[in-house]
């Protein structure tokens, strides 16, 4: 197969070298977003503010959630953690990865450039305010994630071959038919499906690429004139690992991503260490511009919709795609890895977008007349560049190794996303054309406008809420009454006699 897949990527790339001129790409771009905006971001909030529907959506989402499972979020974090530590491993798991490494190869996607260059745009955009609301919706993120995550695991579908398919394509499908409507469950799980292919190609693939090559340039000039050359060779890289499945993003994932996660906090901490004074004043600007905004378009709200539309792109939560991975871990429970899954947007969203939100602010390039073209080119990784060479003139260099490696985990994580979603629509056997359009639209992005990359993800990766939401609230009893047995099981001792057998 992986004689094939060369055939057809050596094909495939010089075609695209050639047709797709910057230009010609942007003017495409420009006019999809268009139409896709114009449904996505329907504005349904009277007055000055804008909040479009599909941001209104996610909250009012995630808030009934959280309610519904009594803030599950807080109570059960520490059973969460001994799950994610083995602690509760049985002999009756199954599954195709550990909890542990689906956890890493989730967090391989969600941790990514929205945490560097995401932070960066939503702050220039809505001032420190956007940070408050940036956190708000990463907890109450948490809770949608472990409902994801629970309903996957029990919609999951175990092939004779060992391989799982399961997330909302199955959940949709299977959980709608068991409220006698079949026929809804399939069409939603096939509109997801497609918004999912479709929005690997954005989240997974373009935003990446436009956002890390955009950090590399400041370092390496070399990729201002080719910026292709740039292109083709993170795609080399990303099929070295996509050809090889599951188990080899996975094993990859659980390598690469407390590596790079600990060597960007550990940056950002020398930042504020070394700006240790300024920290009190940029927690009080956090806290009160997001209430009372400062010069921002429709005043709270608006500055509330920048936090909430940024963390939604950075953990994925409401989006559904994580489920899809977390459908393969190996536990006895459902209920169990979806307390693993809630760690997702915990340390996605509340610890590295939290810290990065922090040096940006502390350094003052959100606002900055210096960074003015920037962040008019929505340069997010750029901008978080900048901040990084206040305090030294080699640390733009870390943050250049952190973005890229941030961007490759995603593109590998969402490349399996996509491609499990191209299996549910098209069958196992056209997985390598899915991985070959992969890796062609890695090129594609490397010579495409960063503005309009960051439009074209938000509105893909985005319409994939539409169908997970309505599957989540009508599937929620579900996740309720399982969530209400184990709780008494726990309880009772069972769960803990369980792994002493």
């Amino acid at each position: 197969m992986f004689h094939y897949f060369l055939i057809a990527a050596a094909a495939l790339f010089p075609q695209i070298a050639h047709a797709a001129e910057p230009g010609r790409v942007d003017a495409f771009f420009g006019t999809l977003n268009g139409y896709l905006a114009s449904v996505i971001f329907y504005d349904v909030f009277p007055g000055e503010a804008v909040v479009p529907f599909i941001v209104a959506w996610l909250i009012v989402a995630a808030v009934f959630l959280t309610l519904r499972f009594s803030f599950v979020n807080l109570r059960m974090m520490r059973h969460g953690f001994r799950i994610l530590t083995g602690k509760y491993h049985t002999a009756d798991d199954r599954g195709e990865v550990s909890s542990f490494q689906a956890l890493t190869t989730a967090l391989s996607a969600t941790v990514g450039l929205g945490n560097i260059a995401g932070v960066a745009i939503a702050i220039s955009i809505g001032g420190p305010g956007a940070t408050f609301w940036m956190m708000v919706a990463g907890f109450l993120g948490m809770t949608t994630k472990f409902t994801e995550a629970t309903l996957a695991q029990r919609y999951r579908e175990i092939r004779p071959d060992g391989r799982i398919m399961g997330g909302p394509m199955e959940y949709l499908s299977k959980g709608f038919a068991e409220f006698n409507l079949p026929r809804t469950g399939k069409v939603l799980a096939g509109v997801f499906a497609v918004f999912t292919v479709l929005g690997s190609f954005g989240a997974g693939s373009a935003f990446q690429v436009s956002q890390s090559l955009g950090a590399v340039q400041e370092q390496m000039p070399f990729f201002n004139d080719t910026p292709i050359a740039y292109g083709l060779i993170v795609a080399l890289a990303v099929g070295i690992v996509i050809i090889g499945g599951l188990r080899r993003i996975a094993h990859t994932a659980e390598a690469v991503v407390p590596t790079m996660i600990l060597i960007y906090l550990a940056a950002c901490l020398w930042i504020l260490v070394a700006n240790a004074a300024q920290i009190p004043e940029a927690l009080s600007k956090i806290v009160t511009e997001a209430f009372a905004p400062v010069a921002v378009a429709g005043g709270m709200v608006g500055v509330l919709v920048q936090g909430f539309k940024r963390a939604v792109f950075s953990s994925e939560a409401g989006l559904g795609s994580a489920a899809i991975v977390h459908s393969t871990a190996s536990v006895k429970y459902p209920i169990r890895q979806g307390l693993v899954a809630l760690y997702e947007p915990f340390i996605d969203t509340i610890i590295i977008c939290t810290m990065t939100a922090l040096v940006i602010v502390i350094t003052g390039v959100y606002n900055d007349p210096a960074t003015l073209e920037l962040r008019e080119a929505s340069k997010g990784a750029a901008l978080t560049s900048v901040a990084f060479a206040t305090v030294s003139d080699w640390f733009p260099i870390i943050l250049t190794v952190s973005v890229v490696l941030f961007a490759y985990s995603t593109m590998i994580s969402w490349s399996y996303y996509g491609e499990r979603c191209w299996a549910y629509l098209f069958g196992e056997r056209t997985s390598i054309v899915y991985r070959v359009l992969f890796l062609a639209f890695i090129v594609v992005a490397s010579i495409a406008s960063a503005g309009n990359m960051v439009d074209f993800t938000d509105l893909l990766v985005l319409a994939m809420a539409f169908p997970n939401l309505l599957g989540l609230y009508l599937l929620s009893g579900k996740v309720r009454a399982m969530l209400s047995d184990y709780q008494a099981r726990l309880r009772s001792g069972e769960l803990d006699r369980e792994i002493r057998r």
